[in-house]
């Protein structure tokens, strides 16, 4: 379990920095790219450069944890049984003669009232 923890860990850490290193490319529309002098290493073209191989770089990462937490996910959750919450020494219960009867006789002994007897019905006034 300790192990997919931290492959989970590791996981999220590179899909961030895999989300951040392709947000710092330039892009045909200009893009959040890096500044600074377009000469050298740090230049325009050095940093496309470093962000394209850090980008495939951290796919390949990304990709390779998904698949080692796949296979530790199967060899950590394979359960041989199946367990049920479900208490079945409950005895069923014979229906009562309420819901046997006529829905809309009354249940308390009473009289039903009429159908054009509008005493009870809010919506007569």
């Amino acid at each position: 379990m300790g192990l997919f923890i931290f492959l989970t860990v590791l996981q999220g850490l590179v899909a961030a920095a895999l989300v951040g290193v392709v947000l710092m490319q330039r892009s045909e529309g200009g893009g959040l790219g890096i500044g600074g002098s377009p000469t050298g290493a740090l230049g325009a073209r050095g940093a496309a450069d470093f962000l394209t191989r850090a980008t495939k770089w951290l796919a390949v990462a990304f990709v390779v944890l998904s698949i080692a937490l796949a296979a530790a996910a199967v060899q950590t959750g394979t359960t041989d049984t199946v367990t049920s919450t479900l208490d079945r020494d409950v005895e069923a219960q014979a229906p009562t003669q309420e819901l046997l009867g006529d829905p809309l006789a009354p249940t308390d002994g009473g009289e039903a009232p009429a159908e054009g007897d509008a005493s009870d019905d809010p919506l007569a006034e």
